[in-house]
């Protein structure tokens, strides 16, 4: 029972590293390229704790890469917009 929850684990792990390494914005990819990373972390269990723990930065934490326009990336309340105030 204990070998089927182990090999279970490993491959939710690799699963869940390949689709974070997808989604994953390559500005945010660190040490390797995201190609060769996709390739890694396909390597069971070195592979997605190597991504986990090296492959992104914490996009939390870390800075967020810059959205075009120049305009913040969450919504905006009315107090907030220059367009809603010039309109007062």
């Amino acid at each position: 029972m204990l070998r089927v929850v182990l090999v279970a684990l490993v491959v939710f792990a690799t699963i869940y590293a390949f689709v974070d390494c997808v989604q994953t914005d390559r500005r945010l990819v660190r040490i390797m390229p995201k190609s060769v990373w996709l390739l890694a972390v396909l390597v069971p269990v070195l592979g997605p704790v190597f991504w986990l723990v090296a492959g992104r930065t914490d996009a939390r934490g870390g800075q967020a890469p810059p959205r075009a326009g120049g305009r913040p990336s969450g919504p905006v309340g009315p107090d907030d917009d220059p367009d809603f105030l010039r309109k007062l």
